[in-house]
């Protein structure tokens, strides 16, 4: 993942309202949600939410589609996991972490 999609991402996620919209999208999974309810869960009015979707989606980090009369948004999981994997990358001193540590972090330590 490149430098400037990762601060676009970043950027985009550092906001109240736009980190729980995408972590309400990531629980929704693949089948996605519409707008409407995404407002009704985090009462986030109409207009406010088509602007933090719209930053979302520039960001690459939900998409949109069309379903008869609604517009479901959907997470972007490939974007989630580049961005985690950019973070992560160099992490324990070039050693791969590992679910198999002691305490769920960097195997081994220092």
């Amino acid at each position: 993942m490149e430098t400037k999609h990762v601060l676009a991402a970043l950027a985009a996620l550092a906001q109240e309202s736009r980190l729980a919209i995408f972590r309400l999208l990531i629980q929704a999974g693949l089948s996605g949600l519409p707008a409407g309810k995404i407002g009704e869960e985090l009462g986030i009015a109409s207009s406010a939410l088509s602007f933090h979707l719209k930053e979302l989606a520039h960001a690459n980090l939900a998409t949109a589609r069309q379903e008869g009369r609604f517009v479901i948004y959907t997470a972007q999981f490939d974007t989630m996991n580049a961005l985690v994997g950019f973070l992560t990358e160099n992490c324990c001193a070039g050693v791969p972490c590992g679910i198999d540590a002691p305490d769920g972090g960097c195997w081994p330590r220092a």
